[in-house]
């Protein structure tokens, strides 16, 4: 009988004891959240221009997109061009930046008055975007 009580007593004691593996995968799990750099996107396809002095802004707080047809877009969300500066004024925090991606078919004067809504709301860090090309 006792042999019995020490058989049971090691099979039991045979099992893999998991909970550090799942320690190990959640720390790797948080490890991959925080590393993870995150890419800005506008909401809408947008063709841009090309010129050869475009630059990087790699400090760009808010995206704003404007369409061949002069539909304007917040962080992907639609907004109307005359409500686009108190929106963008919500969302930029400090020195933050805006970029200002306006498709080469839109209108100029659409560029133009997103542009002045976006300063008249406070903001004074705009750029427009552009492709990094041309001769």
């Amino acid at each position: 009988m006792r042999r019995r009580r020490l058989r049971e007593a090691s099979d039991e004691s045979t099992g893999v004891d998991l909970t550090p593996m799942l320690d190990v995968v959640f720390i790797m799990l948080i490890f991959f959240i925080v590393t993870t750099s995150f890419i800005k996107e506008s909401g809408v396809e947008i063709e841009r221009p090309e010129s050869s002095a475009a630059t990087a802004r790699p400090d760009t707080q808010v995206l704003v997109a404007i369409t061949d047809q002069g539909a304007v877009w917040v962080d992907g969300e639609a907004v109307d061009a005359h409500r686009v500066g108190a929106r963008v004024a919500e969302l930029v925090s400090g020195e933050g930046s805006v970029v200002v991606q306006a498709d080469r078919r839109s209108t100029t004067g659409t560029l133009i008055e997103v542009m002045d809504r976006i300063r008249e709301a406070g903001v004074e860090n705009v750029a427009v975007a552009a492709n990094r090309g041309g001769s």
